[in-house]
């Protein structure tokens, strides 16, 4: 008699392709965003540079950052209206191709990457508020869809490495791998699955081994050990995190409101449009330098314990909170989180300055409140609040503040959620799908 016929084949084979595949794919996510953060730390001090030439030359020297920042919006705008889904941050399309909304990618995408690289180096660094991860996270998905097609993977297994190599990218672009790990879990994909979790596990691993040849493996912003905060302290942050509840639904507003706006101005061609925008902020920058840029100068002062004037950290959060939104609508490459994180610190120090008098000795200094305000207001506005704990430990290594952080992220994010606020990412990928 003739045998049993033989079944379908098995799906261990293609998965452990798959796992083999993220290892050297995440290798190259690593390159990438090393090259990409070294490339802006060295923009970063050629910009500097150029400011303290300008400010030497008093009179028309407010001229230069003005040009500055107007020319290298409006160049990366341009660059990035070459290729589709290269403008913004690029997080709600890989959101959007996890929930099947939108492809991985095309043939055409493999344009993707160095619109995202030069375009995003040219916006952010010329000044505009806003963060590498973004672009990161968007050309480690690109690369990862890449390998998979390159390699023959099925869709399924080509799509679940895009969304992992995404978590190796912020992983990359923050030093954190456990934050890239939970972004992909809580934020991308809002599940967790052993066999995405392995692939992100691979991906980050060989993406952070290589980012480190470049720029690193220590902490961005390391902060000196501080004592456990007493008990008695966690009202306060509580307190803290529900106002940055209130203050995070107002931004993701701010940032989808200010997107509409500009789309209505359909007569201002929107290389046009970044040009102004970046004059705009230019003049922020001539100013004072910390009040553009993506914002880890000012973050890492205050997490030092700098505390300015409670008016000086008021004006400062207020110019920030509109010079985001602004900088986004420019259309060009770049990310929301590093302006987001800078932003929360001068809440948490405003909050630590103006309850100091009443503090008795023995409470947490001002860095402290600095590091639970970035954490809480990046859960207001992603509603990602284990995310946001996780990557404020991993870039600061202050593991006694994880009490504090875990209560002002819990109220943050009720708070948000009882506004009815749309977590920012699903407004933007809600955008994207709609517009032709």
């Amino acid at each position: 008699m003739p045998g049993p016929r033989p079944g379908p084949p098995r799906r261990a084979p293609q998965g452990y392709r798959a796992y083999l595949i993220a290892v050297p794919a995440g290798a190259l996510v690593g390159l990438v965003g090393g090259a990409f953060r070294w490339c802006l730390e060295r923009a970063a001090e050629l910009r500097g540079r150029l400011l303290e030439a300008a400010d030497a030359l008093g009179g028309a020297g407010w001229l230069i950052p003005v040009a500055l920042a107007a020319t290298g919006a409006a160049v990366a705008c341009a660059i990035a209206r070459l290729v589709p889904h290269a403008e913004g941050s690029g997080i709600q399309h890989v959101e959007a191709v996890w929930r099947e909304e939108a492809a991985p990618g095309s043939p055409r995408s493999l344009w993707l990457l160095p619109a995202k690289f030069l375009g995003g180096l040219i916006a952010i660094g010329s000044g505009l508020v806003l963060g590498r991860e973004g672009p990161i996270v968007h050309m480690g998905a690109s690369i990862g869809s890449g390998a998979g097609r390159l390699t023959r993977l099925d869709p399924e297994d080509t799509r679940q490495l895009h969304t992992a190599l995404s978590g190796a990218g912020l992983a990359a672009a923050f030093t954190a791998p456990l934050g890239g790990l939970l972004f992909v879990c809580e934020e991308v994909t809002r599940t967790v699955r052993p066999r995405l979790v392995l692939l992100t596990f691979a991906g980050t691993a060989s993406a952070l081994a290589c980012s480190r040849l470049l720029v690193g493996d220590a902490p961005v912003f390391p902060v000196a050990q501080a004592p456990v905060p007493p008990v008695w302290t966690l009202p306060l942050f509580l307190l803290c995190g529900a106002v940055a509840g209130v203050l995070g639904a107002a931004y993701s507003g701010l940032v989808v409101g200010t997107l509409a706006v500009c789309d209505r101005l359909t007569r201002v061609p929107p290389v046009v449009r970044a040009a102004v925008i970046g004059a705009v902020v230019g003049l922020l920058m001539a100013y004072d330098p910390l009040l553009a840029g993506g914002g880890d100068p000012l973050s890492e002062s205050l997490l030092a314990g700098g505390a300015p004037a409670v008016a000086v950290l008021a004006g400062c959060f207020a110019v920030r909170f509109a010079a985001g939104p602004l900088s986004y609508a420019a259309a060009t490459p770049g990310g929301l989180f590093a302006p987001l994180l800078a932003l929360g610190a001068l809440w948490g120090t405003f909050t630590h300055a103006v309850t100091a008098p009443l503090l008795p000795s023995g409470a947490p200094g001002p860095g402290a409140f600095a590091a639970v305000g970035m954490a809480a207001l990046f859960a207001g506005v992603v509603r990602a609040p284990l995310t946001g704990v996780v990557l404020v430990l991993e870039m600061t290594g202050a593991a006694p503040l994880v009490l504090p952080l875990l209560v002002a992220c819990f109220a943050a994010t009720l708070t948000a959620d009882a506004l009815r606020s749309e977590p920012v990412y699903d407004a933007l990928r809600r955008r994207m799908l709609e517009r032709p």
